[in-house]
């Protein structure tokens, strides 16, 4: 009992805690139970045609009555899946504008620009070897 005086930061203070409950409860009694909210709750999309889209599809499976509560949940279920898609396309985007040529791990395997340059060298090259044989065929033949 002893230890537990010691250990009651509470009553050294001279704090009762079943008197502050007490109070407490007396005082905030009627926001017990409620849910405070800082700002107006509105729906992501609206609510009007959402409602006859749900009530569609909600009569073809048998369904006559939509509370206006599921449509509020629907629409606050697509602001977050938008949201949620939304930030990992950024971070997909962020992830593409990073540049790994500055990184001192980095190591080029190939270097695609000087390969095509090299190709499109040969391609003109042997454009103007048979444009040289055409020529060459053409004076042999006006000869």
């Amino acid at each position: 009992r002893d230890d537990d005086d010691i250990n009651d930061v509470a009553s050294m203070a001279g704090v009762n805690l079943s008197e502050e409950s007490a109070r407490i409860m007396a005082t905030n009694s009627d926001l017990v139970g409620t849910q405070i909210q800082s700002c107006k709750d509105e729906p992501f999309l609206a609510a009007i045609p959402l409602h006859k889209r749900i009530l569609e599809t909600a009569k073809k499976l048998g369904i006559t009555d939509v509370p206006a509560e599921v449509v509020t949940f629907i629409s606050h279920a697509t602001q977050n899946r938008l949201r949620t898609v939304i930030e990992k396309v950024t971070v997909i985007t962020q992830h593409r504008m990073e540049s790994y040529k500055d990184d001192e791990w980095y190591e080029q395997a190939t270097d695609v620009r000087s390969q095509l340059k090299f190709f499109e060298q040969l391609e003109r090259l042997e454009k103007q070897r048979k444009d040289e044989q055409e020529r060459e065929i053409l004076l042999k033949a006006a000869k």
